[in-house]
């Protein structure tokens, strides 16, 4: 059996920016000391929320540092480190290690994409060049990648490829990785609405964007279904639902900034591409924190 990262919910942090898009750096530690504080079991940095995309090198590895110096061993902290180019991510992955990183988060690769067997070998070379725990990431939403169930069981044998988090919302591939894996493998759910089936099939947990907005909540929910509480962890998933939902109501990350701005934290605008949330959906999604006890 090999050792598990974290249980419960671990933030895929948002990254905060100042007005001229620059890292705010004051403002994402206070982030991670509101997710600490209120249950947050993991800090996820760098990741698709905390827009990794656009990040350049020096950026990404600072973001990383204060992440985990801030964080100071209260939680594991998980650095995103994948990339479309092998290469770039062993790079990243071993500055994040030496940085002093718990965990990476490493992400299929995007655009050029691969065929399985491609899989197999970008991330074995990842693992390969550091001793750290490797989460593997599949989200073929993002990527236009899907890690199957058979690619799942191949990885599961390398010794530091220890999880994966799940967010290609098939619950019945889940289900297959969780059978032909077992033990090698431990599963997160990717997505906040599937928490309660994924962790029904033996997930450790989320790898959430909800627990920026409601860390306390999220932390809840997942440990309830961890120690098998399905009954009181439906109750608790029921009142925060429809906000799990509408934290998509556009390209992640573009509502969860707007709803951090909102409970009065300085996340600024994401970055271009990536433009900030139509009136609307604001409206929408504000109404929605309200209901949730998110806003007052």
């Amino acid at each position: 059996m090999k050792k598990t990262i974290f249980t419960g919910a671990g933030v895929a942090i948002v990254t905060p920016m100042h007005e001229d898009g620059s890292i705010n750096y004051e403002e994402l530690g206070r982030l991670i000391d509101f997710n600490i504080d209120n249950g947050t079991d993991a800090i996820i940095i760098c990741g698709t929320t905390g827009e990794s995309s656009t990040m350049t090198d020096e950026e990404h590895i600072k973001a990383i540092k204060f992440a985990i110096d801030h964080t100071a061993k209260r939680v594991p902290v998980i650095a995103g480190t994948g990339s479309n180019d092998t290469h770039y991510a062993i790079h990243l992955s071993q500055e994040a290690e030496k940085l002093g990183a718990d965990a990476l988060l490493v992400v299929t690769p995007y655009y050029n994409k691969t065929s399985q067997d491609g899989l197999v070998a970008h991330y074995t070379a990842i693992a390969n060049s550091v001793s750290l725990p490797i989460i593997m990431y599949s989200v073929a939403s993002r990527t236009g990648v899907n890690i199957t169930p058979e690619t799942c069981k191949k990885l599961s044998k390398v010794e530091n490829i220890v999880a994966i988090k799940e967010a290609s919302g098939n619950i019945s591939q889940i289900a297959q990785i969780a059978a032909d894996c077992g033990d090698d493998l431990d599963i997160y759910s990717g997505n906040d609405d599937q928490i309660i089936p994924i962790m029904a099939l033996g997930a450790k947990g989320v790898i959430s964007v909800l627990s920026n907005v409601m860390p306390r909540e999220t932390h809840e929910i997942a440990m309830l279904c961890y120690e098998n509480k399905y009954a009181e962890a439906r109750e608790k998933m029921f009142k925060v639902h429809q906000l799990a939902k509408d934290l998509f109501c556009d390209v992640n990350p573009i509502p969860v900034k707007h709803a951090m701005n909102a409970m009065g934290f300085s996340c600024g605008k994401p970055r271009m591409p990536l433009i900030e949330l139509s009136d609307k959906n604001k409206e929408k999604l504000e109404a929605t924190m309200r209901a949730a006890g998110a806003l007052k």
